[in-house]
């Protein structure tokens, strides 16, 4: 694995976080995730293969090409031409693609002899684009991001249509030498069942809560390689990195006539919805009628763990969230589709600012 780019896909219209953070990675040009800034993240693997199917009767033929290491100018052109498709320059530094053609010519007129310094050139052609939400880590850097790690053993999914319009899932970003990469999962494959149960409809976050489990433990995972690869169940012991970062208590005001539900959600990780719902039941069982969320400090995180959240206070049909770019498909709105978990008053605490909800 060669290394991250964060693209900004438009500025945040709400911020769930003062601190970007880099969520969740990315094959290619495909758009998986962003940071709660909204920061998009691509990957370029160090190997690539192809697959070439044709049908044959009466068996199916599958031809694969050998693996192909990408160059050091490769890497750095990869990453340019993420940025020139993508790009949205929302600010003042009047980005054009005809600047950026003069630059990718500039940079790959010389050979590049060394990995790092095809890191250190693309980190100082994204630096031109004045954007703090683009950026480039390299693959130590990344691994210090396991703790967003949604699945709890090392994969990130896309929801992908298929010929009849129904969902299927494939694995968009993998870990390196994480417990699905060691266990045989690939990028590209087709998640086909969790633990015999068939994922066919079923969106990207469900699945991934179908993966997560106790540290330590084991899940199934059936899936199909390429398009047209071998079907395989593998099993991939669980290795979750995430802490919790729910605190709660209840307090007692009024002499003990009111009580109010106190909680804390330090960052947006993966186990922060399941362990924020747990918090907020178990509050109310003990007889909360008031809650306090406080996001003060809070340390940003996965933009997909911040909807999900948004979701257990909004009502049904409202608006969480919608992103714009230069890409049509990537325009989209993403709507909560349940009620509230709760009804009780909420206060929300996010720096100086209280915001009530009822």
């Amino acid at each position: 694995m060669s290394g991250y780019v964060c693209l900004k896909l438009s500025p945040p219209p709400t911020c769930l976080s003062k601190h970007p953070r880099l969520p969740i990675p990315l094959v290619r040009n495909t758009l998986l995730g962003a940071a709660l800034s909204f920061g998009l993240v691509f990957s370029f693997p160090s190997v690539s293969a192809s697959q070439i199917c044709r049908d044959v009767e009466p068996i199916q033929e599958t031809l694969q090409t050998a693996p192909e290491v990408v160059t050091n100018e490769g890497l750095v052109e990869e990453a340019w031409q993420i940025v020139n498709d993508t790009f949205l320059d929302t600010g003042r530094h009047r980005w054009s693609q005809d600047t950026w053609q003069l630059k990718r010519e500039a940079i790959l007129s010389n050979s590049i002899q060394t990995r790092s310094k095809a890191h250190h050139i693309i980190k100082r052609m994204l630096s031109s684009l004045a954007d703090p939400y683009t950026r480039f880590l390299s693959p130590d850097e990344f691994s210090k991001m396991a703790r967003y790690d949604m699945t709890g053993v090392g994969i990130n999914l896309k929801e992908v249509p298929d010929e009849n319009g129904d969902l299927r899932l494939e694995v968009l970003g993998i870990i390196l030498d994480g417990p699905a990469h060691s266990a045989g999962v690939r990028q590209g494959d087709e998640i086909l069942a969790v633990n015999n149960m068939e994922v066919k409809g079923k969106s990207a976050f469900e699945v991934s809560s179908l993966l997560q489990g106790p540290n330590g433990t084991s899940v199934t995972i059936q899936v199909k390689h390429g398009n047209c690869g071998p079907v395989e169940s593998i099993e991939v012991q669980r290795q979750l990195v995430a802490r919790t970062p729910v605190f709660y208590r209840l307090e007692q005001l009024d002499n003990g006539v009111t009580s109010v539900g106190y909680i804390r959600l330090k960052e947006f990780n993966a186990l922060a919805r399941k362990d924020l719902v747990i918090a907020m039941k178990r509050l109310q069982d003990m007889g909360a009628s008031y809650f306090i969320l406080d996001l003060r400090d809070n340390l940003g995180g996965l933009v997909q763990a911040g909807i999900e959240i948004a979701k257990l206070f909004l009502n049904e049909g409202d608006t969480v969230i919608y992103t714009v770019g230069r890409d049509p498909q990537l325009q989209k709105a993403i709507v909560t589709d349940t009620s509230p978990l709760i009804q009780a008053p909420i206060v929300v605490k996010k720096f100086l600012h209280l915001i009530f909800y009822h």
